[in-house]
């Protein structure tokens, strides 16, 4: 694993290097098969070894986790290598295909984002042909939700656009977005972007990219080609120096779309279970609530990686991080947790990594959020359905050790996450 934190005493930085352990934001990378069409021995990554450096100074896990704890360092930056997947589902082609693997990563350029920056609503996604419920912002009407292009360029950068299918985050003090990177210094058609600061609630509106969550099951459709130049990811509506909000990926005309379907998580705890999805490309932080209700099943967003959004050439997945049973999602779907601070939030016990690889198969993975939380989820996740493999957390223990486990569904199958009591 690769983070970067900032110390701010010193303000230096501080990197972490592993060979193994999934956490935090995931990313889709594909491997090419070279055992097609023969016998494979599946092998799974063992447990984490972490080394922590402080500028140019090796300093002990002990002291780093301290200065974590104490607020003397923030994380700002992550990278993580890859987990191994399980074998895929039976597949009737015999060409060769590419198999899935789970890398993960998180980058910024300031300090952590505050708690009350990040969440969302948790409402089922609408028919395509949902009308909005908000007025017509900056005069435009004829808005029809979610299949309503964005007229580019027309709506000022302080006007949500929620009549195009984005859905409001109000209570977070951002006016309705997921995150703020503001960008002084871009200009389209920059092949990077060197200047990047995250808003925070109270802070003037300027230019630069502000990023939306979408109706259950959706998935925004805006980033830039130009993404941070030491690997930030950015994401959203370009809001240009004019006030004005422009498409940065012009080639969708809409501000969300579809996921690929199949995933849902079902509740048969009494609690409810907040499960947050980062927001990326943007700012990362796990901000996108499916709010799973006792007695309910909801709908898990999936995405075709190889179409989605690709950082530094690869392919990426959807990450959702799983809070303890009882955690709203106000309080869940933030980095910083005040209620349980070790338990939830950024330290929320157990994560979720889905993504639909080349092959068709959709992997998905179960793992603990080590090393930055040592929580165990307060029930039991079953991954049932057409899956290749069992994946669960039951009794305290993952399905196929310490490290998660990864399981896959074919093109067109089901998955159920389903929390029960322990």
């Amino acid at each position: 694993m690769k983070a970067t934190v900032l110390n701010i005493a010193l303000a230096a930085s501080l990197a972490t290097g592993s060979t193994a352990q999934p956490h935090n934001h995931g990313h889709h990378h594909h491997k090419k098969n070279v055992a097609e069409k023969r016998e494979v021995e599946t092998t799974y990554v063992p447990a984490t070894v972490t080394q922590y450096v402080l500028g140019t100074d090796e300093v002990s896990a002990d002291e780093a986790k301290a200065g974590l704890d104490k607020g003397l360092y923030v994380v700002i930056g992550e990278t993580t290598p890859t987990f191994t997947p399980p074998p895929k589902p039976v597949v009737t082609s015999s060409s060769s295909k590419e198999d899935a693997v789970f890398i993960q990563k998180v980058t910024s350029t300031s300090s952590a984002p505050s708690s009350s920056a990040y969440s969302t609503s948790s409402s089922p996604a609408p028919a395509a042909t949902s009308s909005a419920s908000s007025s017509s912002g900056g005069g435009l009407t004829g808005a029809t939700g979610v299949d309503a292009e964005f007229p580019d360029g027309k709506l000022k950068c302080s006007e949500f656009p929620e009549q195009y299918g984005a859905v409001p985050l109000d209570y977070l003090g951002l006016g309705g977005w997921t995150g703020l990177q503001f960008t002084p210094n871009y200009k389209i058609g920059d092949l990077s972007i060197s200047f990047i600061v995250n808003g925070v609630k109270g802070m003037a509106q300027q230019a630069g990219f502000y990023s939306y969550a979408c109706p259950e099951g959706y998935v925004k459709t805006q980033w830039p080609s130009a993404q941070g130049a030491t690997k930030q990811s950015v994401g959203g509506l370009l809001c240009n120096s004019d006030g004005y909000l422009e498409l940065s990926r012009p080639e969708s005309k809409t501000l969300c779309e579809p996921g690929v379907a199949g995933i849902t998580i079902q509740n048969d705890l009494s609690k409810n279970v907040a499960v947050c999805r980062t927001d990326y490309p943007g700012i990362e932080a796990m901000v996108i609530p499916v709010d799973s209700q006792p007695g309910t099943t909801r709908n898990l967003a999936n995405i075709n990686s190889a179409d989605y959004y690709h950082w530094t050439g690869l392919s990426t997945t959807l990450q959702y991080y799983i809070n303890q049973p009882g955690v709203s999602y106000e309080d869940g779907c933030v980095w910083d947790c005040i209620l349980n601070h070790d338990e939830c939030g950024n330290w929320a016990p157990t994560i979720l990594g889905v993504g639909q690889a080349a092959d068709g198969n959709t992997y998905i993975s179960l793992f603990p959020n080590t090393p930055t939380s040592s929580a165990k989820p307060q029930m039991n996740i079953n991954i049932t359905g057409d899956v290749s493999i069992p994946c669960y957390f039951q009794d305290g223990q993952y399905a196929v050790g310490n490290s998660g486990c990864t399981t896959t569904i074919p093109s067109g199958g089901k998955a159920v996450i389903h929390f029960t009591n322990a």
